[in-house]
């Protein structure tokens, strides 16, 4: 219960969120780790908003490009059928 916070506006819970790609064993955001981007695009190739993956938007600018720079190496698709 130490990262509830309770509103007292509403009767809510709001958790901390962390991102999952900060920390000490975050995995690297690099063109090359196809693992990791797969995870933040959908099946039709677009990038997951930060709001939906909760990155945060240092990381979600560093997937973006690393999306973008697979996508120009061919390593990702632009779009799939």
């Amino acid at each position: 219960m130490k990262n509830k916070v309770f509103d007292n506006t509403s009767s809510r819970l709001f958790f901390n969120k962390s991102c999952p790609l900060s920390g000490k064993d975050a995995p690297l955001i690099d063109y090359k780790n196809l693992a990791i981007l797969k995870r933040y695009t959908t099946e039709k190739g677009k990038i997951l908003p930060s709001r939906v993956t909760q990155v945060c938007t240092k990381k979600q600018k560093e997937l973006s490009k690393a999306v973008k720079r697979a996508r120009y190496l061919a390593l990702l698709p632009y779009v799939s059928n």
